[in-house]
């Protein structure tokens, strides 16, 4: 039997539009981290610089960001760390789409398009009539910067580029086999009209030294996502469900946030640590990414301003525990074959926790229980993931953080239909129950 049908309260309802209204502001990762950063300095955490040295202590919040799209942010409570250990939740700031290729412009006939990269694994079908724009970072000439070169972000609001369905007529099995795109041919959106005298790679520069205000001299580069411009919406006769792009994973960004954030106390004991990773939807191999030396670094330099030494700093992560937070799979009643039985979940049910024999979550008895227990402190109802056994099963960040510092580890998430589609759609009440049950972690 399915966990209690959650209550669209006031708050939840609220809660839900926060998520909605940051997924809206964030159209790529680098932004993700700026919508972050400013929550965080609105509640008085203050930056730090890896280049920099840190002056850490009980009392104090911060968090730091590395290469403009990763985000650590934390808080030192007043028991001491050897003995309270860190409570830490991790999720990604990336989700599955298009890349612009830095040559991008391609012209085909008078039309000019774009290439682009797939980035991860999404339902390319869903890109196709829709009102598609660009957004992400570009490198700049600055002399006064290290190295030479600065970034800024970059977006355009309005519409800018479409994947035009070819008409049933000339594609008329397109029903029964499904809309097919090829990556290389197809999948490049159009820009517009071609304009005689500007080569075809021009036509982004320009676009984006305008945006900027810069002279398109000064770009050195860039960094762009495909992104789709409808704001989020609540749906339903009870307006009971929510539907944006980026749900996986800026649902779990989000109530990561809230959870450190609701969780905060002048005289709190406990030290709680969120990080917010990049590249998780490409295996998170990278200098920003789970599998990199971040999450080694923060948690180490946080260890040395509270005076730990070596074996201090590993009898704290013994005492430390890992919230893997990246949604879930919810039963959907057209596909009733793709689900487990026995282990269903259901959107406006509450929290998911994962579990998976082969380790591509990190849930065991004793972390799960942990977890449950959280949900019992916040109210709020539990329900338990498993994958079909004749299909494959998908992973988080939580084996590769956990088995880097050897931590105990339960894989969560909210549950949402069309995962890795351009337009996702989750349960209105289930964000504030996971914010909720974050915070109580965070609070243990």
């Amino acid at each position: 039997m399915p966990s209690p049908l959650l209550p669209i309260s006031p708050a939840a309802r609220a809660r839900a539009q926060a998520l909605l209204d940051f997924i809206d502001a964030s159209p790529s990762p680098w932004h993700v981290v700026d919508s972050a950063a400013a929550l965080l300095e609105a509640a008085g955490y203050r930056r730090l610089d890896e280049a920099d040295t840190w002056q850490v202590a009980p009392g104090t919040r911060h968090y730091v960001v590395r290469d403009g799209s990763t985000l650590a942010a934390f808080r030192i409570g007043s028991a001491p760390l050897t003995q309270a250990g860190l409570r830490l939740i991790g999720a990604h700031t990336d989700s599955p789409g298009l890349r612009v290729k830095p040559l991008a412009g391609q012209t085909n006939g008078d039309w000019l398009r774009l290439g682009v990269e797939v980035y991860g694994g999404p339902i390319l079908a869903t890109f196709a009539d829709r009102d598609l724009s660009l957004a992400g970072r570009v490198a700049l000439r600055a002399p006064d910067a290290p190295l030479g070169v600065a970034s800024r972000l970059v977006r355009f609001a309005a519409p800018l580029l479409r994947i035009p369905n070819l008409a049933i007529h000339l594609n008329r099995k397109v029903n029964e086999d499904g809309l097919k795109l090829d990556r290389q041919s197809a999948l490049p959106p159009i820009l517009g009209a071609v304009q005689d005298g500007l080569p075809a790679a021009d036509h982004l520069t320009r676009l984006l030294a305008d945006a900027l205000g810069v002279d398109p001299g000064q770009l050195l580069g860039f960094e762009l996502n495909v992104y789709d411009t409808q704001p989020g919406a609540f749906f339903g006769p009870q307006q009971e469900f929510i539907a944006d792009s980026q749900l996986d994973n800026l649902g779990s960004c989000h109530a990561a946030l809230m959870a450190l954030l609701d969780s905060d106390a002048d005289n709190a004991e406990s030290s709680a640590v969120c990080f917010l990773f990049d590249h998780e939807e490409v295996g998170s191999t990278s200098a920003k990414g789970a599998d990199g030396s971040f999450l080694d670094d923060v948690l180490e330099r946080i260890g040395l301003c509270c005076g730990l030494g070596r074996e201090d700093y590993r009898r704290t992560l013994a005492r430390s525990m890992l919230v893997s937070a990246d949604m879930a799979h919810a039963f959907h009643p057209g596909h009733t074959g793709a689900y487990d039985d026995q282990h269903r979940v259901h959107l406006n049910h509450g929290p998911v926790i994962k579990t998976n024999a082969s380790q591509r979550y990190t849930s065991e008895s004793l972390s799960a229980g942990v977890f449950q227990l959280a949900c019992e402190r916040a109210g709020v109802p539990w329900q338990s993931y498993v994958q079909r056994s004749d299909l494959a099963c998908g992973s988080t960040i939580g084996p590769l953080a956990a088995s880097r510092l050897g931590l105990r580890s339960v894989d969560v998430g909210n549950p949402m239909w069309a995962m890795h589609s351009l337009r996702e759609s989750a349960g209105a009440a289930d964000h504030d129950a996971m914010c909720r049950a974050l915070a109580a972690f965070f609070k243990d």
